[in-house]
């Protein structure tokens, strides 16, 4: 009984510890690179796209370096796991990343009247959303730390996409779920996605 009274303690213990570390404000801020919003602003509809050619992921110089690594170790646990992982890294992206993403962004645009949309045609201007480094995270109960995902935004005219009218980035997007029940890599990435909406549409509103 005391053991498992000092091993509670010691879980819940870890668990405040990472609470704490990672509950912390990162610091991350949307940046204006270049280019205004005015025009952004009045538009009631923009078709969304979404960029993953040019990932890092964690220690890892490229995307296909990580999921290289990570199939050939699970496939060497349990034959297909590997390919089944790969699949669904790829998959999140439309299944939960994406959704995420416009759920918030557009929920903060109500304020505006304004709304993004991958299928929207016929609209004046295109918003990319280009993924360029996710810090996967982890989750092992009595430890964890949580994603991180870097974003450059960019709006284009959609009928000529190499006008660029502004560009903007967020880097140190955190990605982690209350009470730490966020064990798949998916649910906290998700988080980072959905953050990422809220926070790009918070800075639109505010800009002048």
């Amino acid at each position: 009984m005391k053991k498992t009274k000092s091993f509670l303690l010691l879980f819940l213990g870890a668990v405040f510890i990472a609470s704490a570390q990672y509950g912390m404000n990162t610091g991350s801020k949307v940046i204006l690179k270049s280019g205004d919003l005015k025009t952004i602003k009045s538009e009631k509809t923009i078709k969304v796209e979404y960029d993953y050619s040019n990932i890092k992921v964690g220690a890892f110089n490229s995307e296909a370096e990580y999921i290289d690594k990570k199939v050939k170790e699970y496939n060497a646990k349990e034959k297909g796991k590997g390919d089944k992982w790969k699949e669904g890294w790829i998959n999140a992206r439309k299944d939960r990343y994406e959704p995420k993403f416009k759920e918030l962004y557009n929920k903060g645009g109500q304020k505006l009247g304004q709304s993004i949309d991958e299928s929207t045609s016929g609209t004046k201007y295109t918003l990319i959303v280009k993924t360029t480094f996710i810090e996967p995270g982890y989750n092992i109960g009595i430890s964890k730390k949580p994603a991180f995902v870097n974003f450059e935004f960019v709006f284009v005219e959609t009928a000529n996409p190499s006008t660029v009218v502004c560009e903007l980035y967020l880097n140190n997007v955190m990605g982690s779920q209350g009470m730490g029940f966020d064990y798949d890599v998916g649910s906290r990435v998700a988080e980072s996605y959905a953050k990422a909406g809220k926070m790009l549409m918070a800075y639109i509103l505010k800009s002048k």
